[in-house]
């Protein structure tokens, strides 16, 4: 689809798939897909289509958080997902996309680390939060943050015998003390959108990633694109996000 007949359809108050301009997609979420996993989920938004898998392992903590379990998040971006991805190692948009993931959910506290740590400066557990995108067709950031979240809150921790992992076997849930939703808002001219699809985020002017808590405080925000915002526009969107952020929230 041109950019130009997007473009067309915004300027006179219209989407290409009719939505308000405040309006999700259909969402879906399912959890418990990868057996092998910790902890997996599946979430769609629309056409846009991402699995999070978890996995742990036991490495040694951070030097500056000895007592502390570790999060890592990363993304893979595959060329099946989209004609615009490529082979390789992960790029600067993959590398991004885990970046705002793993802020919502390391800025909110998600995890409680602490119970994650099997013996003080020695040994913890790690978390891997594994993004795979299936289907791009727009607003990656929202449908990763929420698989993840709710991948994450399916997980468990495997049992631990003489130092091996008892992947069979459960240990305990994986300690969790909040659940962060991330709500990405767009802004073409001087409209704000909603969960754009692939052809609206191509000609946006910006847009602004909120992590939001259960009280509607936000934890995490990453701002995107080259147009500058006024004050008085990125409070709007950001007040957009923390009011569509309730509406998601629902759906876990």
């Amino acid at each position: 689809m041109r950019p130009e007949y997007v473009i067309k359809l915004l300027e006179s108050g219209e989407r290409i798939d009719e939505r308000k301009f405040d309006a999700f997609r259909d969402i879906k979420i399912e959890t418990g897909i990868i057996k092998r996993a910790e902890g997996s989920a599946r979430v769609k938004i629309g056409k846009t289509d991402v699995i999070v898998g978890i996995k742990t392992e036991i490495g040694e903590p951070f030097s500056d958080m000895p007592n502390m379990g570790i999060l890592k998040t990363e993304a893979e971006f595959t060329p099946i997902a989209s004609p615009d991805f490529e082979s390789g190692p992960p790029g600067e948009d993959a590398t991004e996309l885990a970046r705002i993931v793993d802020r919502g959910i390391r800025e909110s506290g998600c995890i409680d680390l602490e119970k994650l740590c099997i013996k003080e400066g020695e040994k913890a557990w790690q978390i891997f939060v594994d993004i795979q995108i299936i289907n791009h067709d727009g607003n990656l950031i929202d449908a990763s943050a929420l698989a993840a979240v709710a991948a994450l809150r399916v997980t468990r921790v495997p049992k631990l015998e003489d130092d091996k992992i008892i992947r069979d076997k459960t240990e305990m849930k994986l300690p969790l003390l909040h659940t962060p939703i991330t709500v990405t808002v767009g802004k073409f001219s001087d409209k704000f959108i909603i969960d754009p699809l692939k052809e609206e985020e191509e000609i946006l002017d910006s847009k602004i990633s909120v992590a939001v808590m259960e009280d509607g405080k936000i934890c995490a925000m990453q701002k995107s694109g080259e147009s500058s915002l006024s004050m008085e526009d990125a409070n709007e969107m950001i007040d957009l996000a923390v009011k569509k952020s309730k509406e998601m929230r629902k759906l876990l």
